[in-house]
């Protein structure tokens, strides 16, 4: 049978009380009562009650992490960045994928509210009440979901510039623009505005689909885009999957890549289209993104004052989709 608190108190000689504050790091005891408790804590192999302090404490030592999807490379790399930096703070973490369903979601705020779940970070296509998260400590990425919750990004509107500005150095004279629309206010959106300002300056013709979808119809918005500007020969993709559904669309279209359309996107570390071709792209930092996002929850789990805002620098990684 599992020795309890009442059995480390009795070897030691103390009360229990004084072990529960040994256990708690209280500095109220002395330094040979807590050698004493420590010693009775090893000779009895005493394991304390996790559960029981979390409950005590009023948290439960989860976070919930929310993505659309599990299967998309960045969601898949940010999750697993998210668990070890969670780790390292003792807390679990429920994963949720909730690309169909805001219910799930939903159910995440209730789970906090009833301090099932100590906070979560959102990685959201939905649109949210602002007072649905009253009192939630909360960490989105990209997206904006409502004055005093942080959320966490990259150098969106810096690094599709400068992307669009390679593709026209490197000799486009006619260049588009691919995406997936948010359908919140999301930093994402300054990913077409750098576009259409680049195309301005420039004195060059605007060549955008940009349509609202769900993970899974990447293929349907390559063949409208090629149906719309088949005639370009430089794409922006705003997306990882975006750039490899119209890459894959292009060629069997008979368009070669780099040669009659050459494309950068963002998000294209992740792997290649096919077995020839790795996609010129943005990296985003995908780790110091998780773990930003995790040390910004802690702090607002934990009361915290905290930066509403964190953009951190991308990486512009040269492929074999340009020439």
């Amino acid at each position: 049978m599992a020795a309890t608190i009442a059995d480390v108190a009795k070897m030691a000689g103390v009360g229990v009380g004084t072990v529960s504050r040994v256990l708690n790091g209280g500095k109220s005891v002395n330094e040979s009562t807590k050698r004493a408790v420590e010693q009775a804590m090893s000779k009895l192999n005493y394991t304390p009650n996790s559960m029981a302090k979390r409950l005590r404490e009023q948290r439960s030592g989860i976070i919930a992490l929310m993505i659309p999807v599990v299967y998309h490379p960045f969601f898949a790399q940010f999750a697993e960045y998210i668990e070890q930096a969670a780790d390292r703070h003792k807390y679990s973490v429920l994963l949720v994928a909730s690309q169909q369903r805001v219910q799930k979601e939903s159910n995440i705020i209730d789970k906090i509210k009833k301090r099932e779940v100590d906070g979560a970070i959102f990685v959201t296509h939905f649109v949210h009440r602002p007072e649905e998260f009253c009192g939630c400590p909360l960490v989105s990425v990209d997206r904006h979901l409502a004055d005093g919750i942080p959320f966490v990004t990259s150098d969106n509107y810096k690094a599709t510039e400068k992307s669009v500005e390679y593709l026209i150095s490197k000799g486009c004279k006619r260049i588009g623009y691919i995406g997936s629309k948010p359908q919140v206010e999301s930093e994402v959106e300054l990913r077409e505005k750098a576009y259409r300002d680049v195309m301005r300056r420039h004195g060059m013709e605007e060549c955008v689909v940009n349509d609202a979808i769900v993970h899974g119809e990447e293929a349907a918005l390559a063949q409208k885009y090629l149906k719309l500007f088949g005639d370009t020969d430089g794409v922006f993709a705003a997306g990882y999957s975006v750039a490899t559904a119209f890459c894959a669309e292009a060629e069997k279209q008979g368009k070669t890549i780099p040669g009659d359309v050459q494309v950068v996107a963002y998000d294209g570390m992740f792997g290649s289209w096919s077995d020839s071709h790795a996609i010129t792209c943005v990296e985003q930092p995908v780790e110091q993104m998780a773990y930003t996002a995790m040390e910004l929850l802690i702090k607002k789990i934990e009361g915290k004052e905290v930066p509403e805002k964190v953009v951190h620098e991308s990486k512009f990684v040269v492929g074999t989709t340009t020439k």
